[in-house]
C-alpha cells in the first residue's frame, strides 16, 4: 500500500523550506514549524544568541526539555491517577460487600 506525500513550504526565520511529509501528516507539519520559528524568534530576539545555527540548537534543546518535562508529568499524573482508581475501586467494593452483607 503506497502512502500519498505532500510537499509543504514552511517558512522559519524568514527562510523557506520545502519539506515532503505524508498527506495525512500535513498540519501536524505546519503547526510544528510554527512552533520552531515561534522558538526561534524568541531565541533571536532575546540577542543572547547570534548565528542561525546557534539559534537552531538552542531552540531544539529547549523544545526538547519541554517534550522531556512533560513526559514526566505525564508519568506523574498517571501514577496519582492509578492510585485514586485503586482507592476507589477498594471503596466501591467496600460498599458492595457490605450491601450483600445486608441483603443476605
Amino acid at each position: 500500500m503506497s502512502q500519498m506525500y505532500a510537499h509543504v513550504n514552511v517558512k522559519i526565520l524568514d527562510k523557506e523550506y520545502q519539506v515532503a511529509c505524508k498527506s495525512d501528516e500535513r498540519a501536524e507539519l505546519l503547526d510544528s514549524a510554527e512552533l520552531l520559528n515561534s522558538k526561534m524568534l524568541e531565541i533571536r530576539d532575546s540577542g543572547k544568541v547570534t548565528g542561525l545555527d546557534r539559534i537552531a540548537i538552542m531552540a531544539a534543546l529547549n523544545l526538547a526539555n519541554e517534550l522531556i518535562s512533560s513526559e514526566g508529568r505525564g508519568d506523574s499524573l498517571e501514577s496519582d491517577a492509578a492510585v485514586r482508581i485503586q482507592a476507589m475501586r477498594e471503596r466501591v467494593e467496600s460498599a458492595l460487600q457490605s450491601g450483600q452483607q445486608l441483603e443476605i
